[in-house]
């Protein structure tokens, strides 16, 4: 199994405070970590739920993927994030399943961790995120 656990899902917001201060006010959560990603051009907040995380995410610019997802589908779950030990076997696996991969190689991602997304096309409908941390 290269799965080893959901390592987050990725909620897409208009506005980051005010998504944090829903959460915070609703579920006692907080943020552990939070970052804005250059090459995405997003800005995270990451909530633990056990071991995994609640991300919530923003476009910092208006090119980005957030952004066009935002523009075309309003706010929501954007992505799923599942948690495996090798990126790039679970990128190859995932592709030698017929699955259709957005990035061609793993590259890194936000935390310090390793990741590779695959579009929703080749994936049930589902845009996954590949995590190594």
């Amino acid at each position: 199994m290269l799965l080893t656990e959901i390592d987050h899902v990725a909620i897409a917001v208009h506005d980051l405070e005010r998504a944090i201060s829903f959460y915070e006010t609703a579920f006692g959560a907080s943020v552990v970590h939070r970052e804005i990603v250059e090459n995405d051009g997003v800005e995270e907040a990451l909530i633990k739920v056990a071991d995994s995380y609640v991300q919530l995410t923003t476009a910092t610019r208006e090119d980005s993927p957030i952004a066009k997802f935002l523009e075309k589908r309003g706010e929501g779950i954007h992505h799923v994030g599942y948690r495996v030990d090798d990126c790039a076997a679970a990128l190859e696996a995932m592709v030698a399943a017929g699955a259709t991969p957005i990035d061609a190689e793993p590259r890194p991602g936000s935390r310090g961790t390793t990741v590779a997304f695959i579009h929703p096309k080749g994936a049930l409908g589902t845009l996954i995120e590949l995590v190594q941390e």
